[in-house]
């Protein structure tokens, strides 16, 4: 920003001089600099432009420029021989500047195009865009996303922002003792991330201080960066999905790799506590899946045999229902029997 106002200040004085020193006084030498602001102007919109170019096209462009020139100059030069053009001196100035600017323009834009098929001077074609993948705090802390790298489901590179280390640091230093023991877990996992084989982590410096909230500018970083965010939070996948934002959910990649069981599947489970309707009792599968058993509160601490009923699935997880096995085996006689 310095550098651009030194611009801005020394094309202003330097039209406003040259002006002045052309004798037409002190008002007109003000046209001069407003001249010399809108050259400045010019040139920082010309410099934004170029920035988003690739050097290898800026070389190609110059380089076919400058082949184009050559063209046209010889050309013109044989043109001069197999015709009367140069004693034409009112038409060939401008035959001259038409195979120039033809040339020129054609050398440019073809330089540019075609620079990416070509290998010259160390400057190789671009590389394959590579898969961008953010991790957010949620699913460091979480850890899974260490184990699913282990297995080598994932492997590559993974951008973890600075305002994320940063949330995590802020966390592993809360007075909240259950607040600390998460961060320091996800600077653990962090640490085991980077010793692990095949997998690389960057620590992006980047920021967006204008943003307010990590999630928000986790948001804007893949956005910018055309990349995947990794995450457990749910809130953080609907609004990303919303902007278009690609989610790569653990949870979901948890309950789609999850096995499946069917109504009428038969299980042995250990009853852990009772439920919240009368008389249900709260088994777990290996998994961590919620399995309702109507009628199992007094099997409490025991192992029972349930055969499901239903099978709810939703975006935090899955839940099974089910009845003790022989009661749902007189439910079964009972039916046949009213059929009959």
């Amino acid at each position: 920003m310095i550098i651009r106002l030194v611009l801005i200040l020394a094309c202003s004085v330097s039209g406003y001089f040259i002006v002045y020193h052309y004798d037409w006084g002190f008002p007109t030498s003000l046209l001069g600099l407003v001249a010399g602001i809108i050259i400045a102007l010019s040139v920082i919109q010309i410099e934004q432009a170029i920035r988003k170019v690739s050097i290898r096209v800026i070389f190609g462009g110059v380089a076919g420029m400058f082949i184009g020139l050559l063209i046209a100059f010889l050309f013109a030069y044989g043109l001069s021989f197999v015709t009367n053009i140069s004693e034409k001196r009112q038409i060939a100035p401008w035959i001259y500047a038409l195979l120039t600017v033809t040339m020129g323009y054609l050398g440019l834009v073809l330089g540019s195009k075609k620079i990416e098929e070509v290998h010259v001077f160390g400057l190789h074609a671009p590389k394959e865009p590579v898969d961008c993948r953010i991790l957010d705090t949620s699913v460091i802390i979480d850890g899974r996303i260490a184990d699913i790298c282990d297995t080598g489901f994932i492997d590559g590179n993974f951008i973890v922002p600075r305002f994320v280390l940063d949330e995590l640091q802020y966390v592993a230093d809360s007075s909240d003792s259950l607040k600390r023991s998460r961060g320091r877990r996800g600077l653990d996992i962090l640490n085991r991330m980077q010793r692990a084989s095949g997998i690389s982590i960057e620590v992006l410096d980047q920021d967006y201080p204008r943003i307010k909230g990590v999630d928000a500018k986790l948001v804007a970083l893949a956005r910018e960066k055309k990349g995947k965010i990794i995450t457990n939070d749910f809130n953080l996948n609907k609004v990303a999905e919303l902007q278009g934002i690609k989610i790569l959910n653990v949870n979901e990649l948890a309950n789609a790799v999850k096995p499946v069981v069917l109504p009428g599947e038969a299980m042995t489970v250990k009853i852990i506590r009772e439920g919240k309707e009368p008389g249900q009792g709260v088994a777990y599968l290996d998994d961590g899946t919620m399995i309702v058993v109507d009628n199992a509160q007094r099997y409490q601490g025991q192992l029972v045999d349930v055969q499901v009923t239903s099978v709810l699935q939703t975006t935090a997880g899955r839940m099974i229902f089910s009845e003790m096995k022989g009661l749902a085996q007189d439910k079964k006689m009972f039916a046949l029997g009213a059929k009959s």
